[in-house]
């Protein structure tokens, strides 16, 4: 019979079953590794090896088991072991999804491998994080991984460190703070505080590595938990169910112990996209990517810990998108561009001008190339970009004169976070035709 799930993150994550799976051991003497990882949009990116076909996921900490969403790209190649038909939901309001659970994987990370590690297998296309963070994503691991291993997560150097427990020692550190970790369904929670509207509220968090934003909340009245004036309605992520909507604000501060975050980023998210997530009538929201990264940490779920240390994003302003854009890779496009690789061959035309003995050499030889396309998803209403006349589905082929294929989509999406004021250019495709768009980029907080 097929089953029912429940998922609940800031896009997505499984309850927790109750069968048994291997555990991660590391495999070499020191019993530790240190893996390389590239963050993105607040997500950290690592490598990880299933069934030996390598690919890319997300680690988050707010899932408590290991998917694959990327499915259909890679299932020529992946063999999906003892399979069974299941159905999964999540954030947003549309329809389940069906999904594959697969036992006795055998899944690595670096020198840790689980030679019996539990999957889900998402069978749905629009299940698919690549065209949205423009790299190759293929899955999401958090608790299986977390659950065995001491985590030490450094986002300013772009490592995680894996150790096995028994051999990890802490190293004095007067500069970090240690919060108390509590769990429900396999995922951590945290006590901080927030401060809204000159009013101290205490407040309980889910720790979600895997959600981009700075800060997720609940609104409640009746604790004060709320937007202020001044707001504005905007895309906040796309869940396995569909889109995620709701009220982006400021709050005065948030604080981990000792450590105060002023004028932080914060969202509200539409209660009818979030039912599950409150499925913990204690949780709050959620702490996520935007504020993560700017420590460095140790996650121990053995001894229920997060030990936090400020880096060198701490003091990095807490900016957002000003334009009301937001793109995802569309595929490629091909793009007509010199070739200097055959210089001795070239098709010449010369003109001479005979009166000043001048000559005018044209050189025709190009070559076609495959480049990333970049194309609009969501467009938030009256919003600059809006009201210049963009529409869903317009390809960007150029920002301010430089074509758009020369940046990653991260660098590219940076550019509708400058400041306010700032004059933006597209040049643009829609329905084979090709022409400019104006506008700037304007604060919505005054």
């Amino acid at each position: 019979m097929k089953k029912l799930l429940s998922i609940v993150s800031l896009l997505f994550c499984l309850n927790s079953f109750a069968f048994y799976q291997g555990k991660f051991t590391i495999q070499n003497k020191k019993k530790s590794d240190k893996i390389h990882f590239q963050l993105i949009n607040n997500l950290i990116i690592i490598p990880v090896e299933v069934n030996g076909i390598e690919l890319s996921f997300i680690l988050d900490t707010g899932v408590s088991k290991t998917i694959i969403f990327n499915y259909l790209n890679v299932s020529d190649s992946l063999i999906i072991k003892d399979p069974e038909p299941i159905y999964l939901r999540g954030l947003g309001e549309g329809e389940s999804v069906e999904a594959l659970k697969s036992r006795n994987n055998i899944f690595k990370v670096g020198d840790a491998i689980n030679m019996s590690q539990d999957l889900f297998a998402v069978f749905n296309e629009n299940i698919n994080f690549t065209p949205r963070l423009g790299i190759p994503i293929h899955g999401i691991v958090g608790y299986d991984l977390f659950k065995d291993l001491v985590i030490e997560i450094n986002y300013s150097n772009k490592y995680i460190k894996l150790t096995q427990p028994e051999k990890f020692n802490y190293k004095k550190c007067n500069n970090c703070e240690t919060l108390n970790l509590e769990f429900y369904n396999n995922k951590p929670y945290l006590n901080a505080s927030v401060k809204i509207e000159n009013k101290e509220i205490p407040i309980k968090l889910l720790i979600d590595s895997g959600g981009s934003d700075a800060l997720w909340l609940f609104e409640d009245e009746a604790l004060g938990i709320k937007h202020s004036n001044k707001y504005f309605n905007d895309f906040l992520g796309h869940g396995l169910s569909g889109s995620v909507y709701g009220k982006r604000s400021k709050i005065d501060e948030i604080s981990l112990q000792g450590f105060v975050l002023k004028n932080s980023n914060v969202a509200f998210p539409d209660s009818s996209s979030i039912s599950f997530a409150k499925q913990f009538k204690d949780r709050n929201g959620s702490l996520a990517g935007n504020i993560l990264k700017r420590f460095n940490m140790i996650v121990n779920y053995q001894k229920a810990t997060l030990t936090i240390k400020k880096n060198s994003l701490f003091k990095q302003d807490f900016s957002y998108n000003k334009s009301g854009i937001e793109l995802v890779h569309d595929g490629v496009r091909f793009i007509k561009e010199k070739d200097y690789s055959n210089s001795n061959n070239k098709n010449i035309l010369a003109s001479e001008d005979v009166q000043n003995r001048n000559k005018i050499i044209l050189d025709f030889n190009y070559k076609l190339t495959l480049k990333p396309a970049y194309a609009i998803a969501e467009l938030r209403e009256n919003s600059p970009a809006f009201n210049a006349g963009l529409k869903v589905g317009d390809v960007v082929l150029s920002i301010n004169g430089k074509s758009t294929h020369q940046f990653t989509l991260q660098d590219l999406m940076l550019k509708f976070y400058d400041k306010e004021g700032t004059r933006i250019k597209l040049s643009i495709e829609r329905d084979g035709k090709v022409f400019s768009v104006y506008f700037n980029l304007e604060n919505l907080f005054e």
